[in-house]
């Protein structure tokens, strides 16, 4: 069964979770065959119950002690732009999509996604964008983000951040 995992990591996006179950976007995701989503909620307001989306199986969850069988399962990865998550779904080698907080402030995320983006290993949107990107994306373009010296990545972030 092709199952989307979807992380917020330890913070709260509700409006992500409100987004991905929305029926336009489970509509988008039937649509390409994705018939399982798996949601990691952390410590938003919103749980949604098993059977609050129709045409997929649903399941929701706060924390684990570690997602990595979730990710390991997915199909595809969904995340909030934090750095260790997409860290965690580029190093599982799965194709991500990461949707940034556009209500962040200081927003560090975007620039993160930007940077990853432009060297082809994931794509990104914003909530208002979510469902026309589930709709129109090309994963195919996505090259592996391959596991290098943590002085590399170190390397990497500043240059996504501008420390440079």
């Amino acid at each position: 069964m092709k199952t989307v995992f979807v992380t917020v990591g330890t913070t709260s996006f509700d409006e992500l979770i409100e987004r991905i179950t929305s029926p336009e976007a489970v509509q988008a995701l039937k649509a390409r065959g994705y018939e399982r989503l798996v949601l990691q909620v952390g410590r938003g307001s919103l749980l949604p119950a098993a059977d609050s989306c129709p045409h997929v199986t649903l399941e929701a969850f706060r924390f684990k002690d570690s997602i990595a069988d979730d990710m390991k399962q997915a199909d595809l990865v969904i995340s909030h732009a934090g750095a260790g998550s997409c860290l965690e779904a580029l190093g599982a080698g799965k194709p991500l999509l990461v949707v940034v907080n556009d209500k962040l402030m200081n927003n560090h995320q975007l620039e993160l996604a930007k940077q990853l983006h432009m060297d082809s290993h994931l794509l990104y949107c914003t909530c208002s964008t979510l469902t026309e990107t589930l709709t129109t994306m090309d994963l195919s373009v996505l090259q592996p983000f391959l596991p290098g010296q943590p002085k590399n990545f170190a390397n990497f972030l500043d240059k996504a951040l501008g420390v440079q």
